[in-house]
């Protein structure tokens, strides 16, 4: 019997979950939860499906979170608990203000330096208009708070309303410490100011630490080396620290999950039991992409995906329809057009690195691609979704 032709490609569907809590089996929630919603809406589990869980539920049931007084502790034994130049943080309530708290209540001073005119992310401290306008070069020049206020006055977060330089100056204050804010890209700038350094970004953090050593620096640590243990029987993250956290309370956050190897496994085995098929299964944060109209690059976390079974490994391999239909086949129509594209597909080389029939293509990593396509599917607000099911990604012409 001729096997019918299948009409859809990829599918993303949030899947409805019950609100985890610490200590809940979350790989039974989420077999469970997947199962249930193909049983109600009719749909089938096949292999290679895709089920995502976001980070966020992972970390609340392993309980992976940390009181501000934690950090500052942790903070003042690995830095001193005096002068501590904090450098580079992202502008954001949700991801760096309960930190800066913690951080605040372990020195006696915080000298701030912010890079400007946005963070490493993209939010936004001044326009590039209004430093051409002011004959800045960012790249050189360090500017005191006195000197920013006087050039550029106040500037408010475009979505948030938040005067970040006010937030943070006031909330470091709150916690007990003096401040000091200076505006610099090189960050050698803070060394003038202190000689304890604590570097707060994300996705540079090798290479401002390798120059902050190299420039002298005494004692330099990142968000990644904070927290790494347990402090006073807080959570932790081995791996990243700080990174990847989220204020829970005024005085918690969340952190990024542990290990959670085990859990993709975990559920990945439970769907095979349960169903005969082998699905992939990960964990992810942040996507990977960009706001074109606030500049803002959504990967707040050190990565999009903590853990993931191993066929999610790699980058794609695919050819582009629209380079070979416009150019190898650009003479064929119809039935012996699809049927050229489809051998194409079906002989095409393991690697296509450098094959002018797959630009274009874009070969980033199926993680990132996979969390981001979760990311926006869940949302991060009330759609009450952190499970995600990808079917047909691996699918292409000839299936």
């Amino acid at each position: 019997m001729e096997q019918k032709e299948r009409r859809v490609g990829t599918i993303s569907r949030g899947i409805r979950c019950p609100i985890i809590r610490q200590g809940d089996d979350l790989a039974a929630i989420v077999s469970e939860s997947v199962l249930a919603a193909a049983e109600s809406e009719g749909f089938a589990l096949r292999d290679r499906d895709v089920i995502a869980v976001t980070e966020s539920v992972v970390a609340r049931a392993q309980g992976n979170y940390a009181h501000v007084d934690a950090i500052a502790a942790d903070v003042r034994a690995k830095l001193g608990g005096e002068t501590v130049g904090v450098l580079f943080p992202i502008l954001s309530r949700n991801r760096f203000a309960i930190c800066l708290r913690g951080i605040a209540k372990g020195a006696k001073k915080i000298v701030l330096m912010l890079s400007y005119p946005s963070d490493e992310v993209g939010n936004e401290l001044v326009s590039l208009d209004k430093l051409d306008e002011a004959g800045v070069n960012p790249y050189s020049d360090v500017l005191t708070l006195e000197k920013y206020r006087e050039l550029f006055g106040v500037n408010k977060h475009e979505f948030t309303g938040v005067d970040y330089v006010e937030y943070y100056g006031n909330l470091i204050r709150e916690s007990g410490a003096e401040v000091e804010i200076i505006f610099a890209n090189r960050p050698q700038a803070i060394l003038p100011y202190a000689d304890h350094i604590l570097t707060c970004d994300i996705h540079t953090r090798a290479r401002t630490k390798r120059i902050l050593k190299a420039a002298g620096a005494k004692v330099v640590c990142g968000l990644d080396d904070i927290l790494t243990a347990p402090v006073d029987g807080s959570g932790c993250n081995e791996r990243y620290g700080l990174l990847g956290s989220n204020k829970s309370t005024e005085d918690t956050v969340k952190l990024f999950p542990r290990e959670c190897t085990d859990l993709v496994l975990d559920i990945q085995a439970r769907i095979l039991e349960a169903t005969g098929k082998h699905v992939e299964v990960m964990v992810y944060g942040d996507g990977a992409f960009k706001d074109p109209k606030g500049k803002i690059w959504e990967l707040a976390d050190p990565v999009v995906s903590p853990a993931f079974t191993d066929g999610l490994i790699g980058t794609p391999n695919e050819l582009k329809l629209k380079y070979l239909a416009d150019n190898d086949y650009k003479d064929l129509s119809g039935e012996e057009l699809k049927k050229a594209i489809s051998d194409s597909i079906r002989s095409k080389q393991n690697d296509l690195v450098g094959n002018m029939a797959s630009q274009g293509t874009t070969p980033r990593q199926l993680t990132d691609l996979i969390g981001s396509l979760c990311d926006l599917t869940s949302g991060s607000g009330d759609k009450g979704t952190p499970v995600v099911l990808v079917q047909g990604y691996f699918d292409n012409y000839t299936n």
